[in-house]
């Protein structure tokens, strides 16, 4: 599909929806972004302020094609939403679109296995509209920090990923470390870690590692890596440089580490208000929790920035990811499914492609995902896996799945199993996370 085509099919459904067409400033916008165009070139192209776009005709714009499609649509997604409403929903259509024989569809629907983070080009990746543009709005700004906060399999590094992505687009430099990438030695002190940390970066950027020249050993630790960042990375290169930091939990576990490594993250990000060459560095910080250590609120990066949490999916988003499966269940059907796994983006999608890929009914798939006979098998050997290894855990986690309402339990566990995702917190106390988690683990953790 071209976007004289696409162009068509939105007009048709935007004047079926409010009974006009689109605006000449909208059809610009839509072509700029259809063109893989951000905010800022569309406006220099046609002459017009970049803010008008981004905080008047493309929120207001993204909002209209939102209702109009069915789906959450955004600068991002829009070319992928036009196709699948062509695909799914052709039929309504006027006469004269409907049977347009040169509108075709480029992209086959092919089956994604739920593992790991989504792809960018992606048919099944979900946008929590408005975070993504909010995200893309903040990377742009000098000195930024975006820290995203949700227990595992909530869509973290995905929404990470599109991030840099966008960041890349706008011609930045990019680095993405995920810090369970370091081997266990590299935790042994602070002065190896940044080490280990500084030769990452300046290897992502092709930048010649430079420590024996710029480390001294009497500046201290955190001292020789800011000023191997100001010297031999931000000085050494020509635009803006995002670095996106995943699964930063691990940190958590080395306190001598976790202390001095995110006082030096705030201290960079508060550098960037006085100290130009600071600007140049926006950090993204990825985690499940922030409670495993005792962190000086005034020395940690987990109380300034741009701080999103995930939750989980809602019915209506559900209904659009089974019908990017092609799947044409009620709301009936759908709530169905909640009631045993609410909105977990993770489970949610691996019922959803058993379904489409028709090896289960959704009655078998509902009887049997409390067991090992169902679907999350594999998934409940994991966690069993983790409870094994740490039986305060276990403990801690079957009085939740046993308790009749939500309990209180120690605060070390208690965050342990919320950055797992097994659990919810209602104020100090905790439940379950969802049905499938209080059946199973009841019966399997009872011994």
């Amino acid at each position: 599909m071209n976007f004289e085509e696409g162009l068509k099919i939105l007009d048709a459904v935007v004047f079926n929806k409010i009974n006009r067409h689109l605006k000449d400033v909208e059809i610009i916008v839509l072509k700029g972004s259809w063109q893989g165009l951000n905010y800022e070139e569309i406006a220099t192209n046609e002459g017009y302020a970049a803010k008008y776009f981004r905080q008047d005709v493309g929120f207001k714009l993204w909002k209209l094609l939102s209702e109009v499609l069915r789906e959450e649509v955004s600068k991002n997604n829009f070319r992928a939403a036009v196709e699948r409403f062509y695909f799914r929903d052709k039929n309504i259509l006027p006469t004269e679109v409907h049977q347009d024989s040169s509108i075709t569809l480029t992209n086959e629907f092919v089956l994604e296995y739920p593992e790991g983070s989504v792809p960018l080009n992606s048919p099944f990746y979900i946008e929590r509209t408005p975070i993504e543009e909010r995200c893309y709005e903040t990377i742009l700004q000098a000195g930024s920090l975006i820290r995203i906060k949700a227990p595992n399999q909530m869509g973290k590094t995905s929404l990470l990923d599109r991030i840099i992505a966008h960041s890349n687009q706008e011609g930045y430099h990019t680095v993405r470390l995920n810090l369970l990438q370091a081997e266990t030695t590299v935790f042994s002190n602070l002065d190896k870690f940044l080490h280990w940390f500084c030769v990452y970066v300046s290897h992502k950027l092709k930048l010649p590692s430079l420590l024996n020249e710029s480390w001294d050993e009497y500046r201290g630790s955190i001292i020789n890596c800011t000023t191997y960042f100001e010297d031999n990375i931000l000085s050494q290169i020509n635009s803006n440089l995002v670095l996106g930091l995943d699964e930063v939990d691990i940190v958590f576990k080395y306190p001598e580490i976790s202390q001095g490594f995110f006082a030096m993250l705030r201290s960079w990000h508060e550098e960037a208000k006085t100290i130009d060459i600071w600007e140049k560095l926006r950090l993204i910080v990825v985690h499940s929790t922030e409670k495993y250590g005792s962190l000086d609120i005034n020395q940690s990066p987990f109380n300034v920035g741009l701080l999103v949490e995930l939750t989980e999916f809602s019915k209506s988003q559900i209904e659009v990811l089974a019908h990017h499966h092609q799947l044409n269940y009620n709301q009936t059907l759908v709530q169905q499914l909640m009631s045993l796994i609410g909105g977990h983006p993770y489970l949610i999608r691996l019922a959803l492609y058993h379904l489409a890929l028709g090896d289960i009914t959704l009655e078998k798939l509902l009887q049997y995902a409390p067991t090992n006979a169902g679907i999350y098998e594999e998934h409940f050997r994991r966690y069993l896996n983790t409870f094994k290894v740490n039986p305060y855990l276990a403990k801690a986690f079957i009085q939740v799945v046993t308790a009749t309402e939500a309990v209180s339990i120690e605060t070390i566990p208690a965050y342990q199993l919320y950055s797992m995702g097994l659990v919810k917190r209602l104020g100090d106390k905790l439940t379950p996370s969802c049905q499938l988690y209080q059946e199973y683990f009841r019966e399997h953790l009872k011994n």
